[in-house]
């Protein structure tokens, strides 16, 4: 199925007329967390993710049409913030150039692609405050711009926003091969981004429980339920394999990644997005 058409299909449901309506940028992205936060893939356990009720009810047009919209308003954000990063002159070491130059791309590509899929169902870029002000930040506020140390520290937050995001959204594009394709091809391509992103700030690559490590206070959103030990509905700590040590409980939270439903990733989002 043409993608384009499909999205075209979507542009006159509720979800969509809302967006359409005299509101601020804030107030648009919050209608489709709420759609978001509806679907019931975001709270079923991994047992069930296949069953026909899972797809049944998180296969409608609007819950479609709002993953996309919100993938969209995450990769403005991560778009403009690398794009001021590398017009911000000795703020990239030259060393690490080329990394971000790549990463930005990406981001620029991923833009792209989402607003040609939706067309005129594409959200307006809001605007951003990339100090953390907007979260509560103050009178701490950040300044990525300034410092290179800082930069690498909301990267990181927002690459593991990113990847959480996208695949807590997976659910809602089931019902269509083509949607689902294209944003699990951009789900890996930001794991990547936050695995080299953390090499770059010496950190491991992968999440211990719910630990944010040494991120501000505010972005502890961005890992709550990281620390999930329950896979398929058995606990999984204790478990072992031949002749393997029994699985400790970190082991088990960095094994497995969590999802986060629309309106944990759009709560995130507002943290950096004016209203």
């Amino acid at each position: 199925m043409n993608i384009l058409k499909l999205i075209e299909s979507f542009t006159n449901e509720g979800v969509i007329k809302s967006l359409g309506e005299k509101q601020s940028r804030r107030d648009s992205f919050a209608q489709f967390g709420k759609i978001g936060a509806g679907a019931a893939m975001a709270a079923l356990p991994l047992s069930m993710l296949f069953t026909t009720k899972a797809r049944a009810q998180s296969s409608t047009p609007e819950t479609a049409t709002a993953a996309l919209q919100l993938a969209l308003t995450l990769e403005y954000l991560e778009d403009e913030f690398y794009a001021i990063a590398l017009d911000t002159n000795g703020l990239i070491p030259a060393a690490d150039q080329a990394i971000i130059a790549q990463i930005s791309q990406h981001e620029a590509d991923h833009v792209a692609f989402l607003q040609q899929a939706l067309g005129n169902a594409a959200p307006a870029k809001p605007e951003f405050d990339f100090t953390g002000a907007q979260g509560g930040a103050q009178p701490a506020l950040l300044d990525p711009f300034g410092d290179y140390a800082t930069f690498l520290a909301v990267a990181q937050a927002f690459e593991d926003t990113g990847v959480r995001a996208y695949k807590g959204q997976a659910g809602n594009l089931m019902s269509n091969g083509d949607l689902l394709t294209a944003a699990l091809q951009i789900h890996s391509v930001e794991a990547r981004h936050a695995s080299q992103i953390r090499r770059l700030r010496g950190q491991k690559g992968w999440i211990t429980g719910n630990s944010r490590g040494d991120l501000p206070s505010f972005t502890q959103p961005i890992y709550d339920g990281e620390q999930n030990t329950v896979h398929g509905g058995a606990n999984i700590v204790g478990l072992t394999a031949t002749n393997g040590p029994a699985l400790t409980n970190n082991g088990a939270t960095e094994s497995f990644d969590e999802i986060l439903t629309g309106q944990q990733a759009t709560t995130i989002a507002s943290i950096f997005i004016v209203p």
